[in-house]
């Protein structure tokens, strides 16, 4: 099994909601296990400023999926949420998943590349993955707490926590 770290992301519709429901999938994909997951937060948009704030996660999972095959179940995730990936970046969206980590491996494919190229600089990633994974260390970068310390995560918003749900069928 391979410790990997999953980002999540949605700013269109019931954001929390899409995120909540994307850990629990996560975690039940075959072979993988959920080890924990963040809080959710509140963060400004990145890149792209004239949309709505996003929620923000970072799940922890054991998995025996190979990067390319767990990128494949996350693009899968995606779709069913109704994210429609159209070329533009940085963008409103129903929701997001990245592949932040991938145990210690760097992937350097056209793809997928791992350790996330904009890891370091995005605090919407950071702020949720240090919360569960501060001494974790990002291949070639260093440990999240450090990489953390280095930005402004002013305007992440910690949020509290949702009641426990039954999954949508």
């Amino acid at each position: 099994m391979t410790r990997a770290f999953i980002g999540l992301g949605s700013n269109l519709g019931d954001s929390r909601l899409a995120v909540a429901q994307a850990a629990r999938r996560i975690g039940a994909l075959p072979n993988t296990r959920l080890v924990r997951s963040s809080s959710h937060y509140l963060t400004p948009p990145w890149g792209l400023h004239e949309q709505p704030a996003f929620i923000n996660s970072v799940v922890e999972i054991d998995t025996s999926l190979d990067p390319r095959a767990l990128l494949d179940e996350l693009l899968r995730i995606e779709r069913d949420a109704g994210r429609v990936r159209d070329g533009a970046r940085w963008g409103p969206r129903a929701l997001d998943l990245d592949i932040l980590l991938y145990g210690e491996d760097i992937i350097c494919a056209a793809a997928l590349r791992v350790p996330h190229p904009y890891l370091a600089q995005r605090a919407f990633v950071l702020a949720p993955l240090a919360e569960i994974a501060s001494e974790c260390v990002v291949p070639g970068q260093g440990r999240v707490a450090d990489l953390l310390a280095r930005i402004d995560a002013g305007e992440c918003r910690r949020l509290e926590s949702l009641p426990e749900t039954e999954p949508s069928a």
